[in-house]
């Protein structure tokens, strides 16, 4: 067991936790003594991922990200089970298309701003919301979900990184409004190699870190560990700020 760095018996919801980001995230935070709800939207790899940790540490609720009713079942379980909610993680996101943007279909782009974006607010508003679970009480944490492609365009992923952009600024204004007693932050990876990210490093993995100062693609761990810190005591007078995890990738002047 990891130092609980001030999260010893504390609560967590992390979205899009049944693989890659999201369940590292879960993962890490659990070490650290931290009960946690799982949710992405397919049951049955959500639930091979929760039978993965030790018993009495995760419940999981599947259903997707962007339905209020699930977040509705997301909540009041966590009410029920919990006691109260601590932490909230948005991790869930999506990226169906790849292409130009003047060759984007428009429905997918407004799917894509639905989830990533109205999505993310919509997790916030209603935890903040929910009677049961002394959110504002407790001085929660939000940590949401960004990317290195909302500060630099990206081919290819052009409206997921406009869509980031958007979480990113979200998340600084959240934290205004919300504070003092709940902070708001966000993590902005650059490619980090997990399935959801693979189109842009499969087959030409030794080209694409050769842009990376320190020479490799990120973990889903190493996202974890910056969760962890913002949702820590040690991270205590942080709030509005985007933690850039690139590897040095924009300071060398490179696109994800």
């Amino acid at each position: 067991m990891a130092t609980d760095r001030g999260l010893q018996g504390k609560t967590a919801i992390v979205t899009g936790a049944s693989r890659g980001i999201g369940l590292a995230i879960a993962r890490d935070l659990v070490s650290h003594g931290v009960r946690v709800c799982l949710t992405a939207r397919k049951a049955d790899a959500l639930k091979e991922a929760a039978d993965s940790f030790p018993d009495g540490t995760v419940i999981a609720v599947a259903g997707a990200s962007d339905d209020p009713d699930h977040r509705s079942d997301v909540l009041d379980t966590v009410a029920r089970e919990f006691g109260g909610l601590d932490v909230l993680v948005n991790n869930a996101g999506i990226n169906p298309v790849f292409g130009p943007l003047v060759e984007m279909d428009l429905d997918a782009a407004r799917k894509i701003f639905e989830v990533n974006v109205l999505g993310t607010l919509a997790w916030v508003q209603d935890t903040v919301a929910h009677p049961g679970l002394g959110f504002r009480e407790r001085g929660g944490s939000v940590v949401n979900l960004s990317s290195v492609s909302g500060d630099t365009p990206s081919p290819g992923i052009g409206l997921y990184g406009i869509s980031k952009a958007a979480v990113s600024h979200l998340t600084r204004s959240l934290a205004v409004e919300l504070g003092p007693e709940i902070r708001v932050n966000a993590v902005s990876p650059a490619v980090v190699k997990t399935r959801f990210s693979r189109a842009l490093f499969e087959g030409k993995e030794e080209a694409v870190t050769g842009a990376y100062p320190l020479g490799r693609l990120g973990t889903p761990e190493d996202v974890a560990a910056a969760v962890t810190y913002l949702v820590s005591d040690d991270s205590s007078w942080v709030t509005g700020q985007v933690l850039t995890l690139d590897g040095g990738l924009l300071a060398a002047g490179g696109t994800a």
